[in-house]
């Protein structure tokens, strides 16, 4: 059985994202394959005025749906860094929870710790050990770029590792 799984690094300037598609045989769960479907970012330019930059995160997020087809959309939980980027970050959540409530996609949220400890073994790994993990579990030859599509790819394998 095929499940493809997209992963969302939410961000109003940069959003990433990873797909994977997971194969596993008659319930076996050693008997699974995961592969890279699809990993990138979507940007919205920082002088474009703010609703225009919503409406490209809501166009651009059904197009990525619309071509990947996701089964279960796993999503990083906002962390709070300063106060004036939470807010710019949550309003880009937003978006992101109405597409896929439109699209009626099941999703899944994790904080950045549970995905740290999920790929690393450790909730307090840095960033550097998170992408080591993501290019060892999917086989790739070097770290996906840029880094946001990287922690897209990782939410998506915390999602399966939890499935």
């Amino acid at each position: 059985m095929e499940k493809r799984i997209l992963g969302l690094d939410p961000g109003l300037a940069i959003l990433g994202f990873g797909a994977i598609t997971c194969q596993q045989s008659q319930g076996k769960v050693q008997d699974t394959t995961v592969k890279v479907l699809d990993f990138g970012v979507i940007s919205t330019p920082a002088g474009t005025e703010m609703g225009q930059r919503l409406c490209t995160l809501f166009d651009d997020l059904h197009a990525l749906i619309e071509e990947l087809q996701p089964d279960l959309v796993a999503i990083e939980k906002l962390f709070f860094y300063r106060m004036s980027s939470t807010i710019l970050v949550a309003q880009a959540r937003g978006v992101l929870i109405l597409v896929l409530g439109q699209r009626r996609i099941p999703y899944v949220e994790f904080t950045p710790a549970q995905i740290k400890q999920a790929l690393t073994g450790y909730g307090n790994a840095d960033k550097s050990e998170v992408q080591e993990a993501v290019a060892r579990e999917l086989n790739l030859e070097e770290i996906p770029k840029p880094d946001d599509a990287a922690d897209g790819l990782a939410v998506a394998l915390t999602a399966w590792y939890q499935i």
